[in-house]
C-alpha cells in the first residue's frame, strides 16, 4: 500500500521537476495555457479535492506539459493512478452501514399475513352464512308457487282472433352517398392526411470551425463517437464535420472564435470562462402542449 502511495504520489514532484528544468515559474505557464494558477499549484501539489473533473484535470496536465515541450503521457498515467488510490482511500475510510435486522421485520410480516388471514375466513364464514339462508328461502316460494292451482280462463272473454299472416314490409332503402361530379376532387379528411406535425429535424452535415485568438484547451465530441481533445494554441484554427450536432467543452471562452455552418456564432464567454458540455447546433425547445 505505501509502495502504490509513494509512485502515485510522484506526480506532483513529476511535474515540479519538469517545469523546475525548463527553468519555468508558474505564472508565465498560467498566462500561456489560459490554466489558473491555482489549478497549475494543486496539480504540483496533488490536491485533486481542489480540482475539476478528470476531463479537465487531463486537459490541465496536457497544457502543462504542452507548454514544456514534453510528452504528457507519464504525467496522466501517475494522475491515474494517484486517482485511483485516493478514491480506495476514501471508500476505506467510510463506515460500513449498519446492518438491518431481518428477524423483527419478518416477525411483524409474520403477524400482518396472520391478521389478514383471520379476517378472510370470518369474512368468507359469514358470506356462506348468508348464501344458505336466501337459497332454503327461495326453495320454499318455489314450491308455494308450484303447488298452486291454475285458474281457468273464464267464459264471458272470447279468445283472440289468430293472427293474420304477416304483410312483409319495404326495406328502408340504404343511405345513398352523394353523387361526386367528374372533374371534381373530393375534400381531404384532415384526420387522414398524411402530413403530421414533426420535430424539427437537423438537416446535415453540420461543419464546425473553431479559431484560438488566445491559447485554449479544447474538447470537441462528434455524433459518431469521435473525441478530439488538445491545447489550441494562438492563431491556430480546426475544423471537424458531422451529420447532427457536435458536443464542445473550451477552457478558455474569450478567446476563440466558434463559426458553425459558415455563421460566427457571438462570443460564448469572458476570457478564462469554462465552457462544458456546449451542444451545436442547440436541441430544439420541448414545445408546451
Amino acid at each position: 500500500m505505501r509502495q502504490a502511495e509513494s509512485a502515485a504520489g510522484s506526480l506532483g514532484s513529476h511535474l515540479r521537476s519538469l517545469r523546475e528544468a525548463k527553468q519555468a515559474s508558474l505564472e508565465d505557464m498560467a498566462r500561456s495555457t489560459r490554466v489558473g494558477i491555482r489549478h497549475l499549484e494543486a496539480l504540483e501539489e496533488e490536491r485533486l479535492a481542489d480540482l475539476p473533473s478528470p476531463v479537465f484535470v487531463r486537459g490541465f496536465i496536457r497544457a502543462y506539459c504542452g507548454f514544456l515541450r514534453e510528452d504528457p503521457q507519464t504525467a496522466l498515467d501517475r494522475y491515474q493512478t494517484l486517482a485511483g488510490v485516493q478514491a480506495a482511500a476514501a471508500a476505506a475510510s467510510t463506515p460500513p452501514r449498519p446492518r438491518t435486522t431481518w428477524a423483527l421485520s419478518s416477525v411483524a410480516v409474520g403477524l400482518a399475513l396472520l391478521v389478514i388471514l383471520g379476517g378472510s375466513l370470518l369474512v368468507l364464514n359469514l358470506a356462506m352464512r348468508r348464501t344458505g339462508g336466501t337459497s332454503v328461502a327461495a326453495t320454499k316460494i318455489e314450491a308455494d308457487e308450484s303447488a298452486a292451482p291454475v285458474s281457468s280462463p273464464s267464459p264471458s272473454i272470447a279468445p283472440a282472433p289468430p293472427p293474420g299472416p304477416a304483410v312483409p314490409q319495404p326495406a328502408k332503402p340504404a343511405s345513398v352517398p352523394d353523387p361526386v361530379r367528374l372533374g371534381s376532387t373530393p375534400a381531404p379528411n384532415p384526420a387522414s392526411s398524411p402530413l403530421a406535425k414533426a420535430e424539427p429535424s437537423l438537416a446535415g452535415p453540420q461543419r464546425l470551425l473553431i479559431r484560438a485568438v488566445e491559447a485554449s484547451w479544447i474538447r470537441v465530441q462528434t455524433d459518431d463517437g469521435r473525441v478530439v481533445e488538445e491545447l489550441l494554441p494562438a492563431g491556430a484554427s480546426r475544423e471537424w464535420a458531422t451529420q447532427r450536432r457536435f458536443v464542445v467543452t473550451i477552457g478558455n471562452a474569450g478567446g476563440v472564435e466558434v463559426t458553425l455552418n459558415g455563421k460566427a456564432l457571438p462570443a460564448l464567454g469572458a476570457k478564462g470562462t469554462v465552457i462544458q458540455r456546449l451542444e451545436l447546433p442547440p436541441p430544439p425547445a420541448a414545445s408546451g402542449s
